[in-house]
């Protein structure tokens, strides 16, 4: 393995270099060395400052790689000294790349003991990047057996926890055999399977591993981490792995960062706050770093793993030599859409897959190559990000609520590029919603449960359903208003993927997914009857709302064209707790709304009838005859309502409108026959109003009661030109007077 002469390098005085990474004099002022400026000002306001942190640093990384024998802490003040000395400064500013070689192999060599071991793991806090040769050299201890089990195990949470760090990957991906053969210990297994997941690509799949991984399955039953790496294996080569796997996704591994990522966050928001220019040290090539935590700066593409000298060379070459050739092309380099269709199958995607969720064109390489291993490091990554970083799940997080906000916006942002959700979401919002207020990040939880992927209602029900019913009859009217706008779009998302995927099968009963057509129909009855249920609820808390009203409608006029628009052999009618409130409202935008979506219900119901009668297209269903009677007690209900002022008398429905005439009389009520028909009705009232001042301008009296016979067309023409579409398709789609044809078409549904 190759060691740095560490010891020469530390002794020579600083100079003043136009290079890219910076030396150890502008690491401890946090800032890069401009090379005009440095050559007019030699001297800085906190020159002594800095040389003293800097000779205690180079001081105490000599004192370690001269260290020889085994040394005990106690009662050495000298390892005492510079053991603080290395602490202290990783915690304030990280260690700048130089100092990774000299205590890594110190701390895994066995010379000291394993409290000062752990101790110099712990502070290996990275400033900018870790140099792949000394993560190289490192890993060669643990074949020498040097040192002990624990900190072998430090030493792999660490290397999971920096990886993205580390600035290239090509050697450490070389040894990937060699931490293959670390899985027989149970207690390095689950690190070493988290690791090998980190560095896994198609030609790391071999048989032999395949077996392996299986005979230890075998053994130690069905444990996350070998589960996580043989579906990465499946997906590389799914003709190698046969055996069957969990679909659902879960979480393989565990939490590895330990006392690592805390200090790496303070560290980047100190540098970053004390110089702007030493953002760029921070895994970005080119660009201002953002002043984000772990789940934001990990949206960023890192620099390459590709060598400075193979990018030189790359860049020379043109796009057709370059495909002709294995060689990747790195992702950050990736600027236009072109470049994506002539590289598409060189692309290496980062380690730091969350910068796939801010770049559109490998969004666009995602939706163009289903790759399902790119989907899983994916998933993988954003479930770990958004379960340990969840605000109202961890009581320390509270102060980093914005950010969090930002992530999960940027989240949703990706899954409506993308006209897909995560399923790494769908897992987030079942942990988290039941432990959620309500309040905090509202906006982005609801977009993000408009996205949750069609999946078995039971277990959405019991997991997001009741939680979020419970918040629903507690919270404010706005909240209901938003909760219902996402439940919609979670129903439009689902017709639409329906669509999709009857477009791409149209000869097929079968979804992908493993959802069959029936399934499909039963998760989406499911959930309108589960809108129906709390809009039900809420109208009665709430005292029938003109606001939230609307909301529900306009969900009903999703579900009302299933049929026909989504192609989809289902109609739910609304419940009556959503009907009459509607039919009763004191506003003619829900009344015209209602009568839309009457319309379209006929619309709907009259072309199932005659496909079903004329058997011109086969349905694997059939609506049954209680949706068709259930239409037809709400028609009857409308037109005597709104028509033949007669809804006391010949409403049928069971929670409808039908009363006793001598109860009606009780009431005192002038007129109450027609107290609801399209003249008489609150929510017409003001129309008829409007319309007697212009037809008898003179007349003060406004008597209603003239409006009939010709006036009462002339009404009619008059309410159609005030934009009340819903009344007018209702009116002569439905009611005899208007149009006789239409009815006779419609022969199979009672009016």
């Amino acid at each position: 393995m190759q060691r740095r002469e560490s010891s020469k390098t530390l002794k020579q005085p600083l100079q003043v270099h136009c290079k890219n990474q910076s030396d150890l004099s502008a690491w401890l002022r946090g800032e890069r060395i401009d090379c005009e400026k440095s050559v007019q000002n030699h001297q800085y306001p906190n020159d002594q400052k800095i040389v003293s942190k800097q000779d205690s640093l180079e001081q105490a990384l000599s004192y370690f790689e001269k260290v020889q024998d085994r040394v005990s802490l106690k009662k050495n003040g000298v390892l005492q000294k510079h053991l603080t000395t290395v602490e202290s400064i990783a915690l304030q500013r990280g260690l700048p790349p130089e100092g990774f070689d000299v205590l890594l192999n110190v701390a895994l060599s066995g010379k000291l003991a394993d409290t000062v071991n752990t101790r110099l793991l712990k502070s290996l806090v990275p400033a900018s990047v870790i140099p792949e040769t000394s993560v190289v050299s490192s890993v060669s201890w643990l074949c020498v057996g040097k040192c002990s089990s624990n900190i072998q195990l430090l030493f792999l949470r660490w290397l999971i926890t920096v990886f993205d760090f580390i600035d290239r990957k090509e050697q450490l991906r070389a040894l990937y055999g060699f931490f293959f053969s670390f899985l027989q210990d149970e207690k390095m297994c689950p690190y070493i399977c988290h690791l090998l997941y980190l560095l896994t690509k198609k030609e790391s799949v071999k048989p032999f591993r395949i077996r392996r991984l299986l005979d230890l399955q075998a053994k130690m039953g069905m444990q996350p981490h070998l589960q996580a790496l043989l579906s990465l294996y499946k997906l590389f080569c799914p003709e190698l792995v046969a055996i069957t796997l969990p679909g659902k996704m879960k979480t393989y591994f565990k939490n590895s960062e330990g006392p690592w990522k805390a200090a790496i966050n303070t560290v980047r928001q100190r540098n970053q706050e004390n110089s702007p220019v030493a953002q760029t040290l921070f895994l970005r090539a080119a660009q201002p770093q953002s002043r984000k935590r772990k789940w934001n700066t990990q949206l960023i593409i890192p620099a390459s793993s590709t060598s400075k000298n193979n990018l030189e060379g790359i860049r020379g070459k043109n796009c057709v030599d370059l495909c002709s050739t294995n060689e990747s092309f790195p992702v950050e380099q990736l600027q236009t859409f072109s470049q994506l269709l002539q590289n598409i199958h060189h692309l290496e995607f980062p380690a730091q897959m969350g910068s796939v969720l801010t770049n559109p064109l490998l969004l666009h390489y995602m939706n163009c190559i289903k790759d399902e291993s790119i989907y899983l490091r994916l998933y993988y990554w954003m479930g770990q990000t958004l379960q340990e970083e969840c605000t109202w799940c961890v009581a320390d997080n509270n102060q980093y609520e914005e950010e969090f906000k930002d992530f999960l916006e940027t989240v949703y942002k990706a899954e409506c590029f993308l006209q897909e959700g995560f399923s790494s979401c769908e897992e987030f919002l079942y942990k988290s919603l039941p432990l959620w207020n309500g309040f905090c990040c509202r906006s982005q939880i609801l977009r993000l449960v408009s996205w949750i992927p069609l999946s078995s209602f039971s277990e959405m029900k019991s997991h997001l359903c009741d939680p979020l019913a419970q918040l629903f009859f507690t919270s404010s009217l706005y909240f209901k208003c938003s909760v219902i706008e996402s439940l919609k779009e979670l129903l439009q998302n689902w017709l639409n993927w329906h669509v999709i995927h009857l477009d791409a099968e149209p000869d097929s009963q079968v979804h992908s997914l493993n959802t069959t057509l029936s399934g499909v129909v039963n998760i989406v009855a499911e959930l309108i009857h589960f809108v129906g249920w709390i809009s039900t609820v809420a109208l009665r808390l709430e005292s029938n709302p003109t606001f939230l009203l609307y909301f529900i409608l306009d969900f009903y006029e999703i579900v009302c064209d299933m049929y026909l628009r989504y192609n989809l052999p289902l109609l739910v009618m609304p419940p009556a707790g959503v009907f009459y409130p509607a039919l009763l409202s004191m506003d003619s935008v829900s009344l015209n709304q209602l009568c839309y979506i009457m319309y379209r219900y006929r619309t709907n119901l009259v072309a199932a009838k005659d496909n079903e009668l004329s058997k011109k297209k086969i349905l694997q269903f059939k609506f049954s005859s209680e949706t068709y009677q259930e239409y037809n007690r709400y028609i009857i209900a409308m037109v005597g309502c709104l028509w033949t002022s007669s809804v006391f008398q010949k409403d049928i429905h069971p929670q409808g409108l039908c009363m006793d005439y001598e109860l009606l009389k009780k009431t005192a009520v002038q007129e109450f026959k027609a107290g609801f028909n399209i003249v008489y009705h609150p929510a017409m009232m003001g129309y008829a109003l409007l319309f007697l001042r212009e037809a008898s301008p003179g007349d003060t009296t406004f008597n209603f009661s003239l409006i009939k016979g010709k006036k009462w067309n002339w009404y009619l023409e008059y309410l159609y030109a005030q934009s009340l579409k819903g009344l007018k398709v209702f009116i002569e789609s439905s009611i005899n007077r208007v149009s006789q044809a239409s009815n006779n078409k419609a022969n199979n549904v009672r009016v």
